[in-house]
């Protein structure tokens, strides 16, 4: 079972043709990644907090429907986590949060199992999640305990607006992808953490920093994997762009999916995965993510869609 930690919240995204015109749909960044996974056939589960008011019915109710185990999911009677996105032509999306004492970020040690079953073969966390307490330490403190026993997959997914200190934070993200056994990072991400660095260098860096694979997505400009002994990359899988909402989560989530179908998705991800295999892999990736961006909004790809893509 592939597992997403962090949270998840209710995006307020824009309708077509009038900017203060909302629509809210489940969102956060593992919360898509559970969906995307599920989606594409892989035992997928969500680990965190969902509140218990109308928002968090919604969150929940479709975790449900879309087949994701909810086993490790906690309801609270704190209120759900709000963002509001806006989307401008040829640009990222932008993202206004509103998180205070809300049910996802209080996630704590309790709500955690003291041990994990067998059958949980993977741990993914990552994105604003890591910036909120007291659910940042909670997830922090599982991924080092559980680090060396499972994979361990970790997206910085970094939103600048949410960071205060710079320095620890950028100091903190090495350390992560340190106990990481895939990190799949943007190279924007990198170059707003090490501005006026090729963001090649810094994902290499991050490698010899302990990661055991770093995966860079690069935009239109498609993605790479680094490897202990290898790089192999794939171009875009071109289709007409919608908007990029959840592409990053669903090339993540199609990341992890491919590694569980060729039975290479453990702790020791990185020395068992064939060059051969790391090409599949990130191609595979990169067409999930193109298929979701051809739809309005975070909408991964069924495994049947992917199937029928040429």
């Amino acid at each position: 079972m592939i597992v997403s930690c962090g949270e998840a919240l209710i995006d307020f995204v824009p309708q077509k043709g009038d900017s203060l015109k909302y629509a809210p749909c489940p969102g956060g960044s593992p919360y898509n990644l559970a969906i995307a996974s599920a989606r594409l056939g892989a035992p997928t589960g969500f680990l965190g907090k969902i509140s218990r008011d109308f928002f968090g019915d919604m969150l929940h109710a479709r975790l449900v429907a879309e087949g994701v185990d909810t086993v490790f999911t906690r309801r609270s009677d704190r209120l759900s986590t709000l963002a509001f996105v806006k989307i401008e032509d040829g640009e990222e999306p932008r993202y206004a949060f509103y998180t205070e004492n809300t049910a996802d970020r209080n996630l704590v040690p309790v709500d955690i199992p003291e041990t994990l079953p067998d059958s949980v073969k993977c741990l993914e966390f990552g994105s604003i999640s890591l910036l909120l307490e007291p659910q940042a330490s909670t997830i922090k403190s599982l991924i080092r305990r559980e680090s060396g026993k499972r994979a361990i997959s970790f997206d910085p997914n970094v939103r600048p607006m949410m960071v205060t200190d710079k320095a620890a934070y950028v100091a903190e993200m090495e350390e992560l992808a340190g106990f990481s056994t895939i990190v799949k990072v943007s190279s924007a991400d990198l170059e707003w953490l090490y501005p006026g660095r090729p963001a090649m260098e810094s994902a290499s860096d991050w490698l010899a920093r302990g990661a055991g694979l770093v995966v860079m997505t690069r935009g239109k400009d498609g993605a790479i994997i680094i490897g202990p002994s290898y790089r192999v990359e794939s171009p875009e899988y071109w289709v007409e762009v919608k908007d990029t909402i959840g592409a990053g989560d669903t090339f993540h989530a199609a990341l992890l999916v491919r590694l569980h179908q060729l039975d290479r998705l453990s702790a020791r991800t990185a020395s068992d995965l064939t060059k051969d295999e790391a090409q599949d892999v990130v191609e595979f990736a990169v067409k999930a993510s193109s298929l979701n961006c051809a739809k309005q909004g975070a909408d991964p790809p069924t495994a049947a869609e992917m199937a029928a893509a040429k």
